[in-house]
Order: structure tokens, then sequence, then C-alpha cells
């Protein structure tokens, strides 16, 4: 998993064959993610928010 510097997700992981997306929270919290595109695994590696990515976009969605 790749840390991130994030108030509330601590890590992220995606594999590219499956289309899955790990996040583990700092809550505690792990959620697996499917058929999640790679553009948003490398957007919210970039995001300067990581949190508000994925509200905006994951959140619901996958």
């Amino acid at each position: 998993m790749i840390a991130l510097n994030s108030s509330c997700i601590s890590a992220v992981d995606y594999d590219p064959l499956t289309r899955k997306m790990y996040l583990r929270f700092r809550s505690g919290r792990s959620y697996t993610l499917r058929d999640v595109p790679e553009y948003h695994f490398n957007g919210l590696l970039n995001a300067s928010s990581p949190g508000s990515y994925f509200n905006a976009y994951l959140k619901g969605r996958y």
C-alpha cells in the first residue's frame, strides 16, 4: 500500500487487472472499491486533498 499525506486516508493500493482500489482510513477501517478506473487511482494519489477527492469522485459510486 502507498501511504498518503491525508488527514483521513492513511494508505491506498490499486490492482489494474481487477480494477480494485484498496483504501485504509485513519479511523482503522478498510474498504475495497470495485470496478474503479485507473485514472481515479492516479487522481487520488495526485490530489491536494485525497479525502476531498474520495468524497467527490469515489464515495458511493464504487
